[in-house]
């Protein structure tokens, strides 16, 4: 692969720029069309890393013209910027595309466009080919900061664009970003992975490791913060081995303190994590900062030595509950939040109950639990003995029901304590309270007026509904503020 510089990279983003002026030329002409704005509307399958493409995506059809929108049949172009981690998010996206052709039907005019991890899989781009022809454009990855020009060339013809990248080692970061919140934000700190575990179908999609310029993501935080941003997420499928491949290496606990220094900026969080690269100098870092939240997105997968080795996790059960034990020493009010997945090819009930039983040592707060989902081009799909779905859903019930059980527990342990909240929005429910995010990624409703979404204020934990609170402001937050009373500053 050719050997790109970060000044090609800047060259490209100004290349990008005069396409979308170009492309805006286009918009302006639909515009007269129709007699009004154009509307665009950018659905996203998947996960965090998902979403701020979808931002970027967003940035640039308003930079062109387009004005959002929610509503799919109100929109004069789509994009489903989709996720393929697992079968039933592809199915998904067929099952919308079914709709979007009678959108299509009425609306001849209307352009539709495929991009994410599920374009990279050959088999699914040979589907839409032939069972999709009503599709305008696709594309991957790899490729996404080339979307205005490739909606340049979507309106210079009227056949299916098709442009897919098997791999990149471009990182063209400076385009336009339409945020979906004023007051936080994602920041892409690298892209790809390199673990290869058997039942993931990223490292293919995402492609290897590659790692973004300290500065160049240090500059992009502090230009946040100041159009008034206080939580970033920074972003990466395994950000604990940030830094590795640049010239200059640099740790994820190095890069976590240089973020800490920004005048400003109030939370910091991060995920996801990989068990085997979370270095007890992160732990060091986190449990000294006064900004990075005390949550910790730590997955686990399966308890089992033997599932855990075939899913080349690269870490044991004992080595997992050492780094928990850890992780809570160093910081006794943390939150950690894992992954599970149930039926792994070859998983006995005795499989399942040493998974139950790491639920039950570390106390998660919460699980986000998968029964396996076998994914073609990965090794786990071609393996013997998968398991029957009957046995899968039984496994899965005790597993869930273990997870409920910890998870309740864990959070009733705040009631009555004062902890601070990022004020997110009006609540959906009830218009007449608020809801909040704790440090450790809890959410409270609370009364208050939509002029504090955005603000940090210290609320009282007043009754635990399970896995939410709901409570009473105490007061705003201010910078002089030190953490409240639980430490969940």
């Amino acid at each position: 692969m050719a050997q790109y510089t970060s000044a090609n990279d800047d060259r490209e983003a100004a290349l990008q720029r005069e396409y979308m002026v170009k492309a805006a030329r286009y918009v302006a002409a639909l515009k007269e069309e129709l007699g009004r704005p154009p509307k665009c509307c950018v659905v996203t399958f998947g996960c965090q890393m998902n979403a701020r493409d979808s931002e970027k995506l967003l940035g640039i059809l308003t930079q062109t013209g387009y004005e959002p929108t929610e509503s799919e049949e109100d929109a004069d172009f789509v994009i489903y910027n989709t996720c393929t981690v697992r079968d039933n998010a592809n199915q998904r996206v067929y099952g919308r595309l079914g709709y979007l052709h009678s959108l299509k039907d009425r609306k001849p005019h209307m352009r539709i466009a495929l991009c994410g991890c599920m374009m990279q899989e050959a088999a699914v781009i040979e589907k839409i080919k032939k069972s999709y022809r009503f599709v305008d454009l696709i594309f991957g990855t790899h490729n996404l900061f080339k979307f205005a020009e490739l909606l340049v060339t979507m309106f210079e013809n009227r056949e299916m664009i098709i442009d897919i990248w098997q791999e990149t080692d471009r990182i063209v970061e400076e385009l336009p970003v339409r945020r979906k919140y004023p007051y936080k934000s994602g920041v892409n700190i690298m892209f790809g992975c390199n673990n290869f575990c058997s039942y993931c179908i990223v490292p293919y999609v995402r492609g290897r490791e590659r790692s973004r310029e300290p500065g160049e993501i240090l500059r992009e935080i502090e230009r946040l913060v100041d159009d008034g941003v206080v939580e970033v997420m920074l972003l990466g499928q395994n950000v604990n081995s940030y830094g590795r491949n640049l010239d200059k290496p640099i740790s994820f606990a190095q890069l976590l303190r240089e973020v800490e220094q920004i005048d400003g900026l109030r939370r910091i969080r991060f995920m996801t994590s990989h068990p085997k690269d979370l270095s007890d100098e992160l732990i060091e870092v986190m449990s000294r900062s006064d900004k990075i939240c005390r949550h910790l997105h730590l997955p686990l997968q399966a308890g089992s030595d033997r599932i855990l080795q075939a899913m080349n996790r690269r870490y044991t059960k004992a080595q997992y509950l050492a780094l928990a034990d850890r992780i809570k020493t160093a910081m006794p009010d943390i939150a950690i939040t894992t992954d599970l997945i149930v039926g792994f090819p070859g998983e006995t009930p005795e499989d399942v109950e040493e998974t139950i039983d790491v639920v039950r040592r570390v106390q998660f707060d919460n699980a986000f639990t998968f029964i396996y989902s076998q994914r073609t081009g990965t090794p786990a799909a071609a393996m013997e003995n998968q398991v029957p779905a009957a046995t899968v859903k039984e496994e899965f019930d005790r597993v869930l029901k273990t997870v409920q059980e910890t998870a309740r527990a864990r959070a009733a342990l705040w009631k009555g304590s004062v902890s601070r909240a990022l004020v997110e929005e009006v609540n959906e429910q009830n218009a007449a309270l608020l809801t909040g995010r704790l440090s450790n990624n809890m959410l409270v409703h609370f009364p208050g007026d939509s002029n504090l979404i955005g603000g940090l204020v210290d609320v009282s934990l007043d009754e635990c509904h399970g896995f939410y609170y709901t409570g009473h402001m105490i007061r705003k937050a201010d910078d002089t503020l030190g953490k409240t009373v639980d430490g969940n500053g």
